[in-house]
């Protein structure tokens, strides 16, 4: 008896809009991607809805969803999902916040990642920052994308700095609950940084500097229930992304490191793709996430977010070669290059596995037509594993 095994190809963010330079197509209309086109047009297609409704559309509640995770009974926020992929064990009545190393200029968010400042230069300022608090910790991550942890925690209303990118932060100030401590550690940032080393190097280099850290999406630990016991199957995660291989660790999934892996533009996706298909010598299921083109989205560049999506499409290559696998490509939700941030639409997906239904090509608008229809995102997998 044959054993199937499952890869999920996960491009975040790839959804989007038609848009007038790509002559009325989308992103994925307008690339070359012959693998995803193939999946489609040789499997089954639909359209998932991976944001319930009264939820932000964020990649923390998206892949919840499309993991089987209902967002209403098991999502508390970001910060405590990235707190398990560092192994930062969060104690009762401590919430963990998500924590990026921002540039504010003149009282706008000019940049929310800092001019993607690397791990290594993250890390010297909050080691700094560190220092400067009693009660409150912070932990470098990767990259922009680091963790603040307060004690004694009451939640507060925050806005990811994705979000007002060009905007005067002063109506998106932390409210509420924790509102004091966080805007005291926000000051307390901007005093630590000014003149820090990393940035008077980063300025000299003509880059942009960290001008304070930005906290949101506080939450304390959730509990997921085991991939294994959900579904029977033995599953595996591949992210450079701290808050996709926390959901793996809470949910018991092995997190699997591919050097190369960036969580940006750069990042190795053939790396990935080996990596994927050799851990199914030993798994039933791998979770391939690629921020890649959600980063494009945020920067607004469609020509990064159409060279993403090709790139990953060349990967997708090496995993179609293995033979008894069923494949499913889909976004998490949609990073709109009009917008630079996400909607909760819903999105694409196709699956390689039994069955066609005449769909030739990947993309939102061919997606729709397929026999699959509206799917709701937590139904996901079981549908996917029964293919």
């Amino acid at each position: 008896m044959i054993h199937m095994k499952y890869i999920l190809i996960l491009g975040d963010g790839m959804a989007d809009e038609p848009l007038a330079e790509l002559g009325g197509r989308t992103p994925l209309e307008y690339a070359d991607i012959p693998n995803m086109d193939r999946i489609a047009r040789e499997g089954r297609c639909g359209m998932l809805r991976t944001v319930p409704d009264g939820f932000e559309p964020g990649s923390d509640t998206a892949n919840l969803s499309v993991l089987g995770y209902d967002p209403r009974t098991s999502y508390t926020g970001r910060g405590p999902l990235e707190a398990a992929s560092m192994g930062v064990d969060l104690r009762k009545g401590e919430m963990a916040y998500r924590c990026n190393l921002v540039t504010i200029r003149d009282g706008v968010m000019e940049d929310f990642n800092a001019g993607h400042i690397s791990s290594t230069e993250g890390a010297g300022l909050l080691r700094d920052l560190d220092a400067a608090f009693e009660d409150v910790r912070v932990y470098p991550g990767v990259g922009y994308r680091n963790l603040m942890v307060v004690p004694g925690a009451r939640g507060a209303v925050t806005t990811p700095p994705h979000d007002i990118v060009g905007q005067a932060v002063r109506d998106y100030l932390p409210r509420g609950g924790d509102a004091a401590i966080l805007l005291d550690c926000m000051e307390r940032s901007r005093e630590v940084f000014a003149g820090h080393p990393v940035n008077r190097r980063r300025l000299h280099e003509g880059k942009a500097p960290a001008t304070g850290i930005w906290p949101w999406s506080g939450g304390e630990k959730p509990s997921l229930a085991p991939f294994r016991e959900k579904y029977g199957l033995s599953g595996g995660m591949i992210s450079a992304v701290d808050l996709l291989n926390g959901i793996a660790r809470l949910a018991g999934m092995e997190v699997i490191h591919v050097p190369g892996a960036t969580g940006f533009l750069d990042t190795d996706y053939e790396a990935k793709a080996r990596y994927a298909v050799d851990a199914l010598d030993r798994l039933d299921f791998v979770y391939m996430h690629v921020e890649a083109p959600d980063e494009a989205g945020h920067m607004g560049s469609v020509e990064e977010k159409v060279r993403a999506i090709e790139r990953l499409d060349e990967a997708i290559g090496i995993i179609l070669d293995r033979p008894e696998t069923a494949v499913a490509v889909l976004p998490d939700h949609p990073t709109p290059i009009r917008l630079k941030t996400h909607t909760a639409d819903p999105v694409p997906f196709a699956m390689l596995g039994e069955g066609r239904d005449g769909v030739r090509a990947f993309s939102e608008r061919d997606a729709a037509k397929g026999s699959f229809g509206l799917v709701q995102a937590p139904d996901f997998l079981s549908l996917f594993f029964s293919c």
